[in-house]
């Protein structure tokens, strides 16, 4: 009998989004390795564990390591999620299996990193030219990846959304207005900035509630933020959930915000409209693609943004229409099986 090809993914175990992508692999046919970092079980998929990287420039220090792992597992594809990172390593790892290379971007790497220094940019750049192909999840972020590697091939192929866990539930089902945050607890994200916005927001509409999901370096200066706005008893901080306990918390909302300074297709904003609530999120180029202007907004500007969230609230009918648009926009071009298709084809 012949065996399942071999696909090995470099990435973090702890990442849903490589959880998922690994899931959906896997139910395609393929027998599934994952090289790591940050490791964490997935059913179905063997890991190996290189040592931890607590620093960027550790990332430097791994090659090794990774070409030991690549070697052992003797794989028919590599593919490596996150340019400055995994696709480093993969980069430097994988040419003695002779395999094909892809790569997964997936935003800071391409929109952030490379304009830190020259050196980055350099290496950024060298990382995306060893890549048979490079595939991300918006227009601009491609388009980063061909103006930094000109030549490279690129497909645009975003995450999706698992619609039969994130759909709409019955407006009238949901209680009061609840707005939801699923973002990281990092600077780029802007959770202060939604705070400071909320604090404005129910000064005029005290029974509007929020809810932190996500995690990060900054959890402890946003409690204490949320402590000093007196926005305690308002503001229900979760921490990361699953997707049955993500889906929950939507399910009670009827908006969802994300508002960060840089980022390609936010997959949480995907899952937001997928379960029918109204999205504000920044005005940047992967949001204009899938949200109305009206709802788009500076990043970092807490009263644009509490301008926008207080009218929704005044208006409720307009953010329920919005909903229905989202949820309508994402059964038309967002599921994830579509897309997981499209990977496997690729």
């Amino acid at each position: 009998m012949t065996q399942a090809p071999h696909l090995v993914l470099l990435g973090d175990a702890i990442s849903v989004h490589v959880q998922r992508w690994a899931a959906e692999m896997r139910s395609r046919g393929w027998r599934l390795s994952l090289v790591t970092a940050r490791p964490e079980l997935i059913e179905g998929v063997d890991q190996i564990a290189l040592p931890p990287v607590r620093r960027s420039t550790e990332w430097l220090w791994r090659v090794g390591a990774a070409r030991r792992a690549l070697a052992r597992l003797q794989p028919d594809l590599v593919h490596a999620h996150y340019v400055t990172s995994y696709g480093y390593l993969a980069a430097r790892a994988h040419r003695r299996t002779g395999c094909p290379l892809v790569m997964t971007a997936w935003g800071s790497d391409l929109l952030l990193t490379p304009r830190e220094s020259a050196l980055k940019r350099r290496l950024t750049a060298w990382t995306l030219r060893q890549a048979d192909v490079v595939t991300g999840d918006s227009a601009d972020l491609l388009a980063a990846a061909r103006a930094l590697a000109p030549g490279v091939r690129t497909r645009l192929i975003h995450w999706g959304v698992d619609r039969a866990r994130f759909a709409p539930v019955a407006w009238a089902d949901k209680p009061g207005f609840e707005a939801v945050s699923l973002r990281s607890w990092e600077r780029n994200y802007e959770i202060g900035t939604i705070l400071n916005a909320f604090a404005q927001v129910r000064a005029a509409h005290p029974y509007a509630r929020l809810h932190l999901l996500g995690g990060g370096s900054q959890e402890a200066a946003l409690r204490a933020q949320i402590e000093r706005l007196a926005l305690a008893d308002a503001v229900q901080v979760h921490g990361r959930l699953d997707d049955a306990g993500m889906a929950a918390v939507l399910a009670r909302c009827k908006l969802s915000i994300s508002v960060p300074r840089s980022d390609a297709t936010s997959v949480s904003v995907l899952e937001s409209m997928a379960c029918g609530l109204a999205v504000i999120a920044s005005d940047l180029p992967a949001n204009r693609d899938w949200l109305d202007a009206p709802l788009l907004v500076p990043a970092g500007d807490a009263t644009a943004l509490a301008r926008v969230w207080g009218g929704l609230i005044d208006d409720e009918a307009q953010a329920r229409e919005v909903g229905a648009r989202n949820a309508a926009r994402i059964a038309q071009e967002g599921d994830r099986r579509v897309q997981m298709d499209a990977a496997d084809r690729l």
